[in-house]
């Protein structure tokens, strides 16, 4: 399984990786902007995808946007700190599969990814 991490925080993406390696993935992609992000999903083809809300270039709602605009069906769970109903209710109608707010204990980022990652 291939992972793409969007975050502009060094720090935050350490942090999710460790727990993709703690539950099974090690080929993983990193995107430092929402931009990135997108670029790197289209030259590597990828099975889930973990994307921040606020980036710069691009946020994490135009990441889903424009991936899901490619037709592409892969999980999406978006990391943010934006926790109101609304904007988690928009990113859900965008093609978003799932969301964790920040900030998160590893057993919550845990127990997100095991919904999408074959052990």
């Amino acid at each position: 399984m291939k992972v793409l991490v969007a975050d502009d925080s060094c720090i935050m993406r350490k942090i999710i990786i460790r727990e993709l390696k703690a539950v099974g993935v090690s080929d993983i992609v990193e995107a430092v902007n929402g931009q990135e992000a997108i670029d790197a999903y289209k030259a590597f083809p990828v099975d889930l995808i973990l994307t921040d809300w606020s980036m710069p270039e691009k946020s994490g709602l135009d990441v889903v946007t424009e991936i899901r605009a490619l037709g592409s069906q892969v999980p999406i769970i978006m990391v943010t700190t934006e926790a109101q109903t609304g904007q988690l209710i928009t990113a859900i109608l965008a093609g978003g599969n799932d969301y964790l707010t920040k900030p998160f204990e590893a057993d919550d980022l845990r127990a997100k990814l095991t919904k999408f990652v074959a052990a």
